[in-house]
């Protein structure tokens, strides 16, 4: 299951870590969100102590969406100390977020 980050624990927990964070932006509303949540998730255990994967909530958590100026959702940021070092908006595949994830290594 991916990690809940908010704007309570973003800092630490995604940009204070010693792995490549990836952070899925979403709302419960949006369906093409939904399509990539099960793609969020296996990543996740896939790549378990390689990479922290998880979602923001823009709906629950608006003062990360806005510092990162997310404006269409699913954004997905990966970062990699502490900076964004690539990003996808829209609907991917899982073998194309992937690629980018594994580019940071």
């Amino acid at each position: 299951m991916a990690f809940e980050f908010t704007d309570a624990n973003f800092q630490k927990e995604a940009l204070e870590n010693d792995n490549i964070s990836v952070v899925d932006f979403w709302a419960e509303w949006c369906g093409p969100c939904k399509m990539i949540t099960p793609i969020i998730d296996e990543l996740s255990s896939e790549l378990e102590g390689k990479a922290k994967i998880g979602k923001v909530n823009v709906d629950t958590n608006p003062n990360v969406s806005m510092e990162y100026g997310v404006r269409s959702i699913p954004t997905i940021l990966i970062f990699k100390n502490g900076k964004v070092v690539d990003k996808h908006v829209g609907v991917t595949t899982k073998q194309a977020l992937l690629q980018k994830i594994e580019a940071q290594y």
